[in-house]
């Protein structure tokens, strides 16, 4: 069945100004279409812009508690219609079905953690250094956000920045990317459902080449949320920086696992297999680098090729699938290409390398499950971002080695270390200069109640999820109030005389 999704502006499922549409294909098999969806422009953004606007004014004064019940409501839906969803995630990007179902199951937790910060919007409260003064912060909204969103998790991060833009009493404008429309769409009628107000939440389907920036610079729109390539992010970074506008970008990774010559080893091999190979590599958390302690290096590269080559890549609906398709035509290339540059570079190709060839692959976009040893930590494999499922073996002396290595990028996201050294893995927290660091587990697994968020050309502005020190630092602002009932003029640090 090819669902028929539609933008979703002012609380109505409404066609494109232009009337044109395009259609999502699942990529295990490019003969299905999933979805068409509105082609939208920028009569399109301006009809949603407005309705955020007009929006804005009655949400930002509907209680925080009251906005929280909405997304409790919002939780529930999601969870009756978990299956479901989490079936249209594995068609539409491809991951396995169990991670599509985490997909869903993170904007859950996302609806109810939110939620609960309805409860807990809270400033602070402090003496006056005069009498008859008091001094407080409050948290308020900005106004309209536009969320730019990528394939990859289609449900999880726009569920991270909706829930978190709304209990702060925000209306949104989310423009998901064009790959999964229909995932989208399923989220927002789940917050439809749920009793949300016409306007709140606006859906705008379409290329971002042809509505990204201009929804993102228009004038109507307050701050903006991107999650996406380096590159996107970074021209969004300059655009808005100009005009002085809030951003909080999360863009790429060049994730690294450690693996010590005192790690369980077996523990190690299933958390670099998880990080490398998961989503099909297509995650900015994904460990696309491997750092070895030299005395087990040959050992564990073995291990890991053995690992690798039982995988068994096929259509994520299928039970027995581990490893799914890669999003498009154009990341397939992409990731052929980038393992002919690793091999021209001297790198020894284990195992992989190409794309399937296995009948059951032979209408979708699958590459083999990839590993690369004796790379040095300057090659373009080691260095850039592949996003796909492509990991590279690099050698190190000793721990010192390791985290240089692993530091030695341009990104700066996630990282692990396997060791049962205590006295290592404090060494290691400390000085990985990534935002997130596990310890005994793989690059991928963060939860949403903390803060995620990278260094470096991983990001910038405040992390996403989270409470204190994450998202809810960037949907709001803080307003600082100063109430004098003395009933005269009070100079601050004029009058406070000693």
């Amino acid at each position: 069945m090819i669902l028929k999704v539609k933008n979703f502006i002012a609380g109505k499922w409404i066609d494109a100004v232009s009337g044109k549409d395009f259609v999502s294909h699942n990529p295990a098999d490019i003969r299905e279409t999933v979805a068409t969806a509105p082609l939208s422009g920028k009569e399109d953004v301006d009809l949603a812009v407005s309705a955020a606007r007009d929006a804005f004014e009655k949400w930002r004064l509907m209680p925080a508690p009251r906005r929280g019940e909405i997304l409790y409501r919002a939780g529930e839906i999601l969870i009756r219609h978990k299956r479901q969803t989490g079936e249209l995630v594995t068609r539409e990007m491809g991951k396995v079905l169990a991670e599509g179902l985490g997909d869903v199951q993170e904007a859950i937790d996302m609806a109810f953690f939110m939620a609960g910060e309805g409860r807990r919007m809270q400033g602070e409260t402090v003496a006056s250094e005069l009498p008859d003064k008091d001094c407080k912060s409050i948290r308020v909204p900005h106004g309209v956000f536009a969320l730019i969103t990528p394939w990859n998790f289609p449900t999880a991060i726009p569920a991270w920045k909706i829930f978190a833009a709304i209990i702060c009493g925000n209306s949104v404008i989310l423009k998901p990317s064009s790959c999964t429309p229909a995932c989208a769409a399923a989220l927002v009628e789940a917050l439809e459902a749920a009793g949300l107000p016409p306007g709140v939440v606006n859906l705008l389907h379409g290329p971002g080449e042809v509505i990204g920036e201009y929804l993102a610079t228009h004038h109507g729109v307050d701050a903006v949320s991107f999650t996406g390539s380096c590159g996107a992010g970074e021209r969004l970074e300059a655009a808005l920086g100009k005009i002085h506008r809030p951003v909080a970008t999360e863009m790429g990774g060049k994730n690294a696992i450690i693996v010590m010559n005192d790690a369980d080893l077996e523990l190690a091999l299933e958390g670099v297999l998880w990080g490398a190979f998961g989503t099909s590599g297509q995650r900015c958390t994904a460990a696309s680098r491997v750092v070895i302690h030299e005395e087990i290096y040959e050992s564990f590269v073995e291990m890991l090729k053995i690992a690798t080559e039982k995988l068994v890549l096929g259509d994520g609906l299928q039970n027995d699938t581990d490893v799914g398709p890669v999003i498009s035509e154009e990341q397939l290339k992409k990731i052929v290409e980038y393992i002919r540059i690793g091999v021209d570079e001297g790198a020894r190709l284990v195992t992989g390398g190409r794309q399937s060839r296995k009948k059951e692959c032979a209408h979708g976009y699958f590459v083999e499950p990839t590993l690369f040893a004796n790379v040095s930590k300057t090659m373009r494999i080691a260095t850039e971002e592949i996003f796909g499922p492509v990991v590279c073996a690099i050698s190190c002396i000793d721990l010192d080695d390791a985290i240089a290595i692993v530091n030695d990028v341009d990104f700066g996201l996630s990282a692990a270390i396997y060791s049962r050294d205590v006295n290592s893995t404090a060494r290691a927290e400390r000085d990985l200069q990534t935002g997130i660091v596990y310890i005994n587990a793989s690059t991928i697994g963060a939860e949403i109640q903390l803060p995620f968020g990278g260094w470096k050309h991983s990001g910038s502005g405040h992390p996403e999820a989270g409470g204190r020190g994450g998202a809810l630092e960037f949907y709001s602002r803080i307003k600082v109030i100063y109430r004098d009932y003395s009933g005269r003029l009070q100079r601050a640090q004029i009058d406070n005389e000693n």
